[in-house]
This record gives structure tokens, C-alpha cells and sequence, in this order.
């Protein structure tokens, strides 16, 4: 008997304090313990270029402002974006940024996100849907590409007049990729602003590139070269820094002075090297879009849509300011690229 008052007592006191638990706590809860932590996910298709390492570089310095994780993952094909989607459901996270390796893609990579309830975030390169218009309806971060654009041929245009190049020797090299209608929105805005600043639009000169690299740029510029060999004196412009990097190696193969080169690149990352050389190059300058920017806040965004339900605006877009030898040390210090 006297056990079985003991035991009565201990089931009641346990009855009591499991009633004194507050109100809603889920059941096995300890003191202090901590909700589940935010993960996000940010694929990048070219993990090796500095673009989007830099933006790799914002997006942690968002995770260490608000306490959130992120999980970096190159994704540099179709079958490597869809793993990488399932991989950042079993992880945990619950959305991922993404810079995808084909826009064509958009559909299949909503679809996966809805199947394992992540949100999305693009970045960069916007998606495109089955009839190839543009997915409005993902939220986008990325830079105004025809005004991007025409910041470069406007700047093209004042160094040409800078140093008083006479027009009817001069042509202007656009290395173009139009696969990609970021890219080809870059390159007519800069070809708009050349015409509209008065260069003769008949020495305005296309010439497109297989792959978006220093080869593939290299290749291109050196077939445009082979037409025009009466050129004596070249503006050049890209979709970004490496499309003009092979242009500026292309001419120097030719035997192009560095002062008869104007080469105005857009991004601002990956001309670091190039801007630092002792002598100067063809390659003048680049019209720099933060990359840290644009990574701190597509991951702020993502992070506060996750927190709050807040969803980010649909379309979100940001300028460039021209970098040259002069001052690209300060304004790449200023951003947080270099130290």
C-alpha cells in the first residue's frame, strides 16, 4: 500500500508540472532552446568567376547581420541545378537564391522548388518561360541592362573625344553574345548611345562570341579584325570584363597600341588584374555593378520573405558607376572587394 501511495504521488506531481508548462510550448521543449535556424541556398552557374564569388562574399555578410546560414553551390548545368534544389531541401533550407546556368530552365526550377516548398530568388539573369517571354512573376534582382549599356558607349564616346580620335579612322568592335537577352540588351544600349552621341552608325561593327569568356571574345574580335584591316583605331565593348579583356588581347596580337584601344567592360570584378598592371592596357575602364550589393541583398530578401511572409518586389534594378585606372582602387575599397 504504502507503494502505491508513492507511486499515485509521483504520477500527480509529473500531472502538475506538465500543466505548469506554458501555454503552446510543444511538447519536450527545454528552456532556452533555440527555433529551428534559417537556411538559405545561392547557386551561382560560374562559381569560378569573381562576379559571382563576390556576390557570394554580400550574401555572407547578410547571413552574419541577421543570423542566418547560407549554402553556396555552383550549379553550371541543367542536371547539377535540379540536385543541387533537392540537396538544399535536405539540408533544410527554406529558399535559394540562383544565377541559373540557362534561363530556359525557369519552369523546371520553380516546379522543383514548389515540389520541395522552397522560395525563389533570381539573380542576374532573369528566367524565361516556355513561350520565351520573361518569368514576371519570380522575384528578380539584376542590373538595367540598356542602361548599363549606355552608360558604356556614352563613356566610350567622351574618351574618344578626350583624345580627339577623328571618327573616319576609328570603328567601334561590339562583342556580342544575343543567346542571352541580358546580354544583348547591354550591347545595343551601348551601341544607342554611340549613334545618338554622333559616331557614324556605319563603323559600328558586330561581331558574336560562341562562349563568354577571354577565348571566346579573343576568337570573335579577331575575325572582325580580318575584315576591317583598314581600322586604325578601336572602341570596344561587351556584354561584360572578359568579353572586352580578348578583344584588348586580340587587337594587341595585331599589333595595336595601347592608345589606340578603348575598351570599356561591365562588371567591375574581373578587371581587377588588368586595371593594376604598371602599364596601361587598351582596356580603359568598366562600368562596376556591386556584386557584394547585389549578393548582401538578394539574401536579405530572401531571408526577410522566409521571416515575415513579406514576398520581395517582382523586379528590383540597379545602376553602375565607371571605374578606371584612377580610381578603381578606392571604389572597389569602398565596396568591400578589395581590402
Amino acid at each position: 500500500m504504502n507503494r502505491l501511495r508513492l507511486f499515485g504521488s509521483l504520477a500527480l506531481a509529473l500531472a502538475v508540472a506538465g500543466c505548469t508548462k506554458p501555454s503552446g510550448e510543444p511538447a519536450g521543449a527545454t528552456a532556452g532552446a533555440k527555433p529551428p535556424a534559417i537556411r538559405i541556398g545561392f547557386l551561382v552557374k560560374q562559381p569560378e568567376e569573381p562576379w559571382f564569388q563576390f556576390e557570394w562574399k554580400g550574401a555572407d555578410r547578410a547571413a552574419a547581420r541577421y543570423g542566418f546560414e547560407v549554402i553556396k553551390l555552383g550549379v553550371v548545368d541543367g542536371e547539377k541545378t535540379m540536385t543541387a534544389i533537392n540537396s538544399l531541401a535536405a539540408k533544410g533550407a527554406q529558399g535559394f537564391v540562383i544565377c541559373t546556368p540557362d534561363v530556359r530552365l525557369g519552369p523546371a526550377i520553380v516546379a522543383q522548388a514548389r515540389q520541395n516548398q522552397l522560395k525563389v530568388i533570381t539573380v542576374d539573369d532573369q528566367f524565361v518561360g516556355a513561350d520565351g517571354k520573361f518569368m514576371t512573376s519570380v522575384p528578380y534582382l539584376g542590373m538595367s541592362a540598356s542602361r548599363i549599356g549606355e552608360s558604356v558607349g556614352r563613356a566610350l564616346h567622351d574618351e574618344m573625344q578626350r583624345r580627339r580620335w577623328p571618327a573616319e579612322e576609328s570603328a567601334a568592335c561590339v562583342v556580342t553574345f544575343e543567346e542571352l537577352d541580358t546580354a544583348r540588351q547591354r550591347t545595343e544600349g551601348a551601341i544607342a548611345a554611340l549613334k545618338a552621341a554622333g559616331f557614324p552608325p556605319g563603323r559600328i561593327y558586330k561581331t558574336p562570341q560562341k562562349t563568354t569568356d577571354v577565348p571566346g571574345s579573343f576568337e570573335a574580335a579577331n575575325i572582325l579584325l580580318t575584315r576591317h584591316p583598314a581600322v586604325k583605331r578601336w572602341l570596344i565593348c561587351a556584354l561584360n570584363d572578359t568579353g572586352v579583356l580578348g578583344a584588348v588581347r586580340a587587337m594587341e596580337g595585331r599589333g595595336f597600341a595601347a592608345g589606340d584601344i578603348i575598351g570599356i567592360g561591365i562588371n567591375g570584378t574581373d578587371c581587377i588584374d588588368e586595371l593594376r598592371k604598371p602599364k596601361p592596357t587598351g582596356f580603359h575602364g568598366s562600368m562596376l555593378v556591386s556584386a557584394p550589393g547585389e549578393g548582401f541583398r538578394t539574401a536579405e530578401m530572401l531571408y526577410l520573405w522566409i521571416k515575415d511572409g513579406t514576398m520581395p518586389p517582382l523586379d528590383t534594378r540597379t545602376t553602375g558607376i565607371l571605374i578606371t585606372r584612377e580610381n578603381f582602387e578606392s571604389v572597389l575599397r569602398q565596396e568591400g572587394i578589395i581590402d
